[in-house]
């Protein structure tokens, strides 16, 4: 086993398990170690990043990007990574023996001019028991794998809620996706190790007397920072801001799952898909949530009622089925038509309802070859004819 230790400088009070469920999505055995650090068991995820390096550079590189200062060891065993990282990564023989030691068991060992491990480890056991308890003798033991160290592992939560207090105050929306982008990273790794995704998420703007309220909704399910990133940004553009923001909150709930996939050899079509949902949701959030829609069919047999509107991801186009020969452009209202400017083709096909919502019909509809040789669809009601829509 090969364990890697984070030691935090500082952290806000729930901050620490945000961070674990963050650090999940390189590995799933992490563990906490309160108030400051964070223990993974990485051993099984090492070919996934290419070797320890790559491991740790990965890490690195997460904790530059979401602002946290961290310092990091590896060793064989979780108490020995620990001691490694609170002691800025030093060789285990050569740590201070404040990393190890409680106040009471420290003072004594400085009386007596023990000040490094190396040292600490020279020392007859049974006199060190008496004098510094048990406990210091376990622990040293388990650092140095002579008896194992049950860890409890963290289980990603099914929610994600963190907040961040701004450097200082924000005057204009723009300004506060830097700090957004944070949680979203956050955000990110607890998807990532629970394979999930989400459809909406919320900001919260804290003013020194009220608060703002966000709402972001995706067409499609998504955990990607940039994707979500880039809604945001399309929505703070439309805020105006009354008071300054001290401090911002980011929510999510009502996670979906969602894997991985591959690209097809030859085109994409969920890849095409998904690249109509973004340009949908973006649309939407910056015209507004009644600019932007879908359509699709419903049960009615009239045409002028078998549609409606669908909001972005709400219809999947591979469930469209089509009723039938129907003109892809319906005339609204229906035009009336002379006999003399057209020849039928086909009908009649008889459409007889509508009683329940008093708008009732009763025609009868023909294809039908119009002037210029267009094809039309028209139907006979009351002995009018009348063009209700266009095939071509």
């Amino acid at each position: 086993m090969l364990w890697v230790a984070l030691h935090f400088n500082a952290l806000h009070p729930g901050t620490l398990e945000n961070l674990a469920a963050w650090a999940c999505q390189f590995t799933p055995r992490v563990s906490l170690e309160p108030p400051q650090a964070l223990l993974a068991e990485m051993a099984g995820s090492l070919r996934c990043f290419g070797g320890l390096d790559g491991f740790l550079a990965k890490l690195r590189s997460g904790l530059a990007e979401l602002g946290c200062e961290a310092s990091l060891a590896v060793a064989a065993t979780p108490r020995a990574a620990l001691w490694r990282a609170r002691g800025g990564d030093r060789v285990f023989e050569d740590l201070p023996i404040e990393v190890v030691c409680a106040d009471e068991p420290f003072e004594f060992l400085k009386s007596i001019g023990i000040e490094k491990m190396h040292q600490l480890l020279r020392l007859p056991r049974e006199g060190l028991a008496k004098r510094c308890g048990e406990k210091l003798i376990r622990e040293l033991d388990q650092a140095l794998g002579a008896v194992p160290e049950p860890r409890r592992f963290f289980a990603p939560p099914a929610r994600f809620a963190a907040g961040l207090e701004l450097p200082g105050e924000v005057f204009h929306a723009e300004g506060l996706l830097f700090a957004a982008r944070r949680l979203l990273m956050q955000l990110e790794g607890l998807l990532a190790a629970r394979q999930a995704g989400i459809r909406s998420f919320e900001l919260t703007l804290v003013h020194s007397r009220s608060i703002t309220k966000i709402q972001i909704n995706l067409a499609s399910p998504a955990r990607a920072t940039e994707r979500l990133a880039r809604l945001l940004r399309e929505r703070l553009a439309t805020v105006t801001l009354k008071e300054p923001v001290e401090a911002i909150r980011l929510e999510a709930a009502d996670f979906t799952p969602l894997h991985e996939r591959s690209g097809a050899l030859f085109g994409d079509a969920l890849a095409d898909e998904e690249s109509w949902a973004q340009l949908a949701e973006r649309l939407h959030l910056r015209l507004g949530g009644g600019a932007v829609h879908g359509l699709t069919t419903q049960p009615d047999h009239r045409p002028e009622y078998a549609w409606r509107r669908v909001a972005p991801g709400e219809w999947d186009p591979r469930e469209f089925k089509q009723p039938g020969p129907r003109p892809l452009w319906l005339l609204q209202p229906a035009r009336r038509i002379d006999q003399m400017q057209f020849e039928l083709l086909v009908g009649p096909e008889r459409i007889e309802c509508g009683w329940w919502d008093g708008d009732e019909a009763k025609r009868d509809y023909f294809v039908a070859e119009l002037e210029r040789g267009a094809l039309g669809w028209i139907y006979r009601e009351a002995g009018e004819w009348h063009l209700h829509g266009l095939f071509a």
